[in-house]
């Protein structure tokens, strides 16, 4: 590690923290005295917040776990019930209709921000791996997008972002990681204030320069308190680079249980930054797992079963929609990954269809906007918005008075038609190690099954496998799913994988480590939190292409 000195630091009494951050080609760059001084004080203002943060976190996952089922909070009924609203969105993030997500590579990030979205989503969070070359590659590619160098030779030819380009935001990781390469007195930063930090203190004034804002997505709410963490950071940072207040805007990705039951209280404690909620159904089924992974009466059934017509599920899109618009907050509709086939598009015909179909219902639910992970798809999504929006740039004025969603509707998944099969089964042991297997190589998008997947599809499936496991359930087979059935499932769904990857792949990605990893895991007593903490010591660093990523 190289060390250093912090210089410039503004607390009083001024004192020069010793920092100590990974070598890189960007580093300097990227991580100048400025900025350092800038995440020494985050750090040391908000890391204890932080770890009281996530002491509040796993005491509430105990409290589930004795059987204390989540419920709106009794002592924030007036708050719930009174007349109040956000700030108003800025002028490039009025029309969200299609926001696309991506890698934060320079040529992703280009391609990203030219791809006729009105929104681009740089994702350093489940579409990428905590590699050190990727994060400060990441932010590099920002800052030189802000400063107007951001260029991309494809083919021999230069681009670089068109005039009408997409509004950028940034996607920080959650509370709960550290970014173990930026270490102040010997202790790692967290991972959400390195990305936002180093972001804010390069960009802000160049943001501004260039008739914009920073934006970010904040992700892995786990209620208010996630919130108002948040609006203090925010707050602060304001302060301490001699920006307005409100300049800084952010959108909360709503994923787990206990952020489904406080939308309100979010919206409220970041009133003065937030613009929009996000509806994350894949990190909010894995949140469901999670939350009551000890009671039986709670097991999801195959996911394919499950869908945004599914009751529980259509209750919780239903609620973001109705508490967005009451307090003037924009609503964006759940993630499609699709990859459409450019050989042969009737092969695909059936997913693209869906695609269409999921846009239609958001939009007609009152939806402002939707997020895709495919270029491919925003005509889709577009033409959907476009057929109900029209003129408008959202539909805020749709209130969705006729929404009542009580704790039951968001709890009672019994009303699901699914079933628990071997189908299923297989598909979350091939899912999961298929995904597992690149991102141990440092990869965090890929493409699985014609659908481009991040690690929210890796944690729900691995986490599905352990629950059906734990509770030996039994299958419409009628076999019991025992540690023999997983022994012999895990045999034959390598094999599988393996055939159709091909020799060539197979030896890109470290399969075999993912399914040992997996099946270790299956049989622990207790559900792991999170994959991607657990295998980020075995992380390999990339090529040195910083673009790196799978073909599609």
């Amino acid at each position: 590690m190289i060390l250093g000195h912090c210089r410039g630091v503004t607390t009083v009494p001024e004192v020069h923290e010793q920092i100590a951050f990974s070598p890189h080609l960007d580093a300097p760059a990227v991580l100048t005295d400025d900025v350092t001084a800038f995440l020494a004080e985050l750090h040391h203002r908000f890391e204890p917040a932080r770890q009281k943060l996530l002491t509040g976190h796993h005491d509430n996952a105990k409290a589930r776990q004795t059987g204390t089922r989540p419920d709106f909070d009794p002592s924030t009924n007036r708050l719930r019930s009174s007349d109040w609203h956000i700030a108003p969105a800025p002028r490039d993030l009025v029309n969200r209709r299609t926001e696309l997500v991506g890698l934060v590579s320079p040529r992703a990030l280009l391609e990203g921000l030219n791809s006729g979205a009105q929104v681009y989503m740089a994702d350093f969070e489940d579409s990428a791996t905590p590699v050190w070359s990727t994060t400060l590659t990441g932010q590099r590619s920002i800052q030189d997008f802000y400063a107007d160098r951001l260029h991309v030779e494809i083919d021999g030819v230069a681009h670089i972002p068109l005039q009408n380009h997409a509004t950028l935001m940034v996607r920080t990781r959650g509370w709960h990681l550290d970014e173990p390469n930026f270490r102040v007195h010997n202790t790692p930063i967290s991972a959400s204030l390195f990305d936002f930090g180093v972001c804010v203190a390069n960009n802000a004034n160049a943001s501004l320069k260039k008739g914009t804002s920073l934006y970010f997505y904040l992700p892995k709410f786990e209620g208010a308190a996630d919130a108002e963490l948040w609006s203090d950071v925010l707050t602060w940072s304001e302060e301490r680079l001699g920006l307005a207040p409100g300049t800084i805007r952010v959108s909360v990705l709503i994923e787990t249980i206990g952020a489904a039951f406080a939308m309100d209280e979010i919206l409220f404690a970041l009133r003065d930054h937030i613009t929009a909620l996000h509806a994350g159904i894949w990190d909010y089924l894995f949140s469901f797992v999670k939350t009551f992974s000890t009671d039986r009466a709670m097991l999801l059934p195959d996911l394919d079963a499950l869908g945004p017509t599914t009751p529980f599920i259509r209750a919780f899109n239903e609620l973001l929609v109705s508490t967005c618009h009451r307090r003037g907050a924009h609503a964006i509709g759940g993630m499609s990954g699709v990859i459409p086939d450019q050989i042969d598009p009737t092969r695909t015909a059936p997913m693209v269809r869906r695609v269409t179909t999921d846009k239609r219902r958001e939009a007609g639910d009152g939806f402002d906007g939707t997020r895709l992970a495919q270029a491919a798809t925003l005509p889709l999504a577009q033409r959907e918005f476009d057929r109900v929006l029209s003129y408008r740039a959202n539909q805020l004025e749709v209130q969705r008075d006729d929404v009542y969603i009580t704790a039951s509707d968001l709890l009672t998944i019994h009303t699901s038609q699914g079933r628990c099969t071997e189908t299923g089964l297989r598909r979350a042991i091939r899912s999961a190690m298929h995904y597992i297997g690149f991102w141990l190589t440092g990869v965090g998008a890929v493409p699985i099954d014609d659908h481009l997947e991040d690690a929210a599809m890796a944690e729900l499936s691995r986490a599905q496998l352990w629950q059906w496991r734990h509770h030996e359930i039994e299958l419409t087979s009628g076999v019991t799913v025992s540690s023999e059935l997983v022994d012999r499932l895990f045999r034959e769904e390598t094999a599988s994988l393996r055939a159709s990857l091909g020799e060539v792949v197979w030896a890109q990605g470290r399969f075999d480590r993912a399914a040992e990893l997996l099946r270790t895991w299956t049989e622990h007593d207790t559900l792991l939190p999170f994959f991607t903490v657990a295998t980020s010591p075995e992380l390999a660093t990339p090529s040195d292409d910083p673009s790196h990523e799978i073909s599609h």
